[in-house]
């Protein structure tokens, strides 16, 4: 349907538009982050350059300048320490200071945790001798960092959901101006197609009238013409097939529902098996039914009854002899499901997701020399979408098909509610 192919493009066009959001945004923090871990760190290298000259080693104790801002640091959140050259902590003031052991090879440390750090470790060089005295080690808390990007990040998203709500409308608009000349030359199309199958009916029943009277009376034809209206009669029928076929695919796709009402699937069900039991037979083929009673769905009876009708003669169709074909049901959750199981020819896993197209036939499995229109199970899902349902086909070829028909059920509504509801006539 084309709500479907709609929702594909605006689909298509927020994800595309999102991930480029995505990987703007996701660079932007990276940029962000990254030049404020630099700032930091730059901060603290300064910070640790400054008290390595401002120190002395007396009497094994570190001993500062007056100058030095002690007081600075613990109003910035920051930490410094100081060690000897065998790594022992000699001295330490300020705030946020790791609880870890020196790495002089080491110059910058991240710890993460409840109270993230980043540390800076510089050498103590001797002013006199330029020998080493000692190291220090600078340090500051991510916290305010941390509060920082958590701020970005949310105005980051805000801004991609803003920008994705906007773009969403938008994009709405777009499809529906690029889809309305396909509509309007699907419509068209839809209504030539009901058109011309129904201007064909009328030719058609008059050669086949003719072809019957022909063949209904041999003695007034030669013999060689009784075989050439003989197939004039099996084209025209064939034609007229293809004809109601296509007329009444088209008129599904246009013209709503009309005769809703409350349909037991199970009478439905019956009526086909009674039906199609002597042809199986005749075939000799084996058919079964397994049904639960009273199976209510809300929906038109007579197209209900072609769905189920293309779907039973298609297994019997593809069924060899000596087969066996099942209908079951079974009812999980809000839903109806009715399977229709064959022993046939089966169909390639390749050629699965083609078995609801029209015309469409598989090579090997399914010919056109077999009879049908090769729009049977065309009609079959487009009236099962039309009663908010849907079939689906699980096949093995040489081992047969299974056909299942998702419907939903009565006990979704209450029956004032059913009587009203519009869905099925839009």
């Amino acid at each position: 349907m084309l709500w479907a192919i709609k929702y594909r493009l605006l689909f298509s066009y927020l994800l595309v538009f999102g991930s480029i959001l995505g990987v703007f945004t996701s660079a932007v923090r990276i940029f962000v982050t990254h030049s404020l871990e630099q700032e930091i760190t730059e901060k603290l290298i300064d910070l640790a350059e400054g008290a390595a000259a401002s120190s002395e080693y007396i009497n094994g104790k570190i001993k500062l300048d007056n100058d030095f801002p002690i007081q600075d640091i613990t109003n910035r959140h920051q930490g410094l320490q100081w060690f000897n050259r065998e790594g022992n902590l000699l001295q330490q003031q300020g705030e946020n200071l790791p609880n870890l052991p020196l790495d002089p090879h080491v110059k910058k440390q991240l710890l993460s945790g409840k109270n993230p750090i980043i540390a800076i470790t510089l050498p103590i060089i001797g002013s006199e001798d330029g020998k080493l005295i000692g190291y220090v080690r600078a340090s500051e808390s991510l916290e305010n960092l941390n509060k920082t990007l958590n701020k970005l990040d949310w105005g980051l998203g805000g801004g991609i959901c803003f920008a994705l709500l906007i773009s969403g409308i938008g994009g709405i608009w777009l499809t529906r101006q690029s889809m309305q000349p396909i509509e309007e030359s699907l419509q068209k199309l839809q209504q030539f197609t009901a058109d011309a199958s129904h201007e064909l009916r009328g030719p058609l029943m008059a050669i086949k009238s003719n072809a019957v009277v022909a063949i209904k009376y041999p003695e007034a034809i030669r013999e060689t013409d009784l075989e050439k209206f003989q197939a004039i009669l099996s084209a025209t029928t064939q034609m007229s097939s293809l004809t109601e076929d296509l007329l009444l695919l088209a008129r599904t796709d246009i013209i709503p529902n009309q005769d809703v009402s409350f349909i037991n699937l199970k009478e439905i069900l019956d009526k086909l098996y009674t039906l199609y039991k002597p042809q199986a037979e005749a075939k000799e083929i084996q058919i079964q039914l397994q049904l639960d009673q009273d199976l209510y769905v809300l929906g038109d009876g007579e197209q209900l009854k072609r769905l189920f009708t293309n779907l039973l003669e298609n297994a019997i169709h593809y069924t060899s002899v000596q087969g066996r074909i099942e209908i079951t049901t079974r009812s999980v959750g809000s839903y109806i499901y009715v399977n229709v199981q064959d022993t046939g020819v089966g169909i390639a896993p390749d050629n699965l997701e083609k078995v609801f197209d029209r015309f469409w036939r598989a090579d090997e499995s399914r010919t056109y020399n077999c009879g049908g229109s090769g729009l049977g199970l065309a009609i079959a899902q487009t009236i099962a979408k039309k009663h908010a349902g849907l079939i689906t086909v699980k096949s093995e070829l040489g081992v047969g098909s299974c056909f299942t028909t998702r419907l939903l059920s009565i006990s979704l509504f209450s029956k004032s509610s059913l009587s009203k509801n519009s869905s099925l006539k839009s």
